[in-house]
């Protein structure tokens, strides 16, 4: 589980880091940082559509993201924002495939 300081919540939160932040895609999932000013905690948030499948199936690649995550953010720079959104191929994925695809665009963003 994510704590709960780094969980991004409001609907206007993603929305800002979706179109405002950097964006680094893989097969699996797509990665958009953005980098503010504020002192806060860096916090992440998960987009897991219908696209991916059916309920159990969304929930399982949302639960092995934020598990991927939780020990990732921590470590980000403060202010740091993160939106990680699922594709259709992460159903299919292994944690190991999705940890991979999640540090390579982190990696990219610079921010891993």
């Amino acid at each position: 589980m994510l704590a709960a300081e780094h969980r991004l919540r409001s609907s206007a939160e993603f929305t800002q880091v979706v179109r405002r932040g950097r964006r680094a895609g893989r097969p699996t999932l797509t990665a958009h940082l953005l980098v503010t000013s504020s002192g806060e905690p860096a916090r992440a948030g998960l987009v897991v559509s219908k696209a991916i499948g059916g309920s159990v199936v969304r929930h399982r690649v949302a639960r092995r993201l934020r598990h991927l995550l939780r020990d990732r953010v921590p470590g980000f720079a403060p202010g740091t924002l993160l939106v990680v959104r699922a594709a259709p191929p992460a159903a299919t994925a292994t944690s190991a495939e999705l940890g991979a695809d999640l540090d390579g665009a982190l990696a990219r963003l610079g921010a891993g």
